[in-house]
């Protein structure tokens, strides 16, 4: 088994433990079912392993002045803005891989999700283009988490982790 491949299998758990015991029961889909909870801290944590987990299927380097977190408050399905801390967040870092390296790593990071679950919701491979040639996009229809990753220069390539709304730890969840 390659390394790439096992470094890859050994995010499946942590990502169980992560997400998977903490969503709620896809089939309700009720306005108040219960939101997975975690910290902004362990979200921000498991989103840099995800980004470093990709880079490595890729065979890229994090640059790591590049790694940026964004927290944004959830808002309900029909605008309404709660008082209970939950959040949802969105992690970027680059990696440096070769222009010639892109489409192979693309390629990498799209079967790694494909086979982990995910459902690819967009892609591209364009040799010819001149930036944004090589693409994938991709959520996990359980866990509704996001993820990309694309080229944006000639030696960089981004990667991105989404997270559905997540609620903190130890507080109540409110109720629309």
């Amino acid at each position: 088994m390659s390394a790439f491949r096992r470094a890859s299998l050994a995010l499946v758990p942590m990502l169980v433990l992560a997400l998977g015991g903490c969503v709620s029961d896809a089939t309700k889909n009720g306005k108040n079912d219960p939101l997975p909870r975690m910290s902004r801290e362990k979200a921000e944590a498991w989103a840099k392993h995800w980004t470093e987990s990709m880079a490595r299927t890729a065979k890229a380097e994090i640059v790591p002045s590049t790694q940026q977190a964004s927290f944004t408050d959830c808002l309900g399905k029909k605008g309404e803005s709660p008082d209970d801390g939950r959040f949802t967040l969105a992690y970027n870092a680059k990696a440096k891989l070769p222009k010639a390296e892109h489409a192979e790593g693309i390629q990498a990071i799209t079967a790694e999700l494909k086979a982990q679950g995910f459902r690819i919701v967009g892609s591209r491979s364009d040799a010819s283009a001149e930036r944004g040639g090589h693409l994938v996009q991709a959520e996990h229809p359980k866990d509704r988490h996001y993820v990309s990753a694309g080229d944006v220069s000639d030696e960089l390539i981004t990667l991105i982790v989404r997270t559905p709304c997540l609620l903190p730890p130890d507080v109540e969840q409110q109720e629309f």
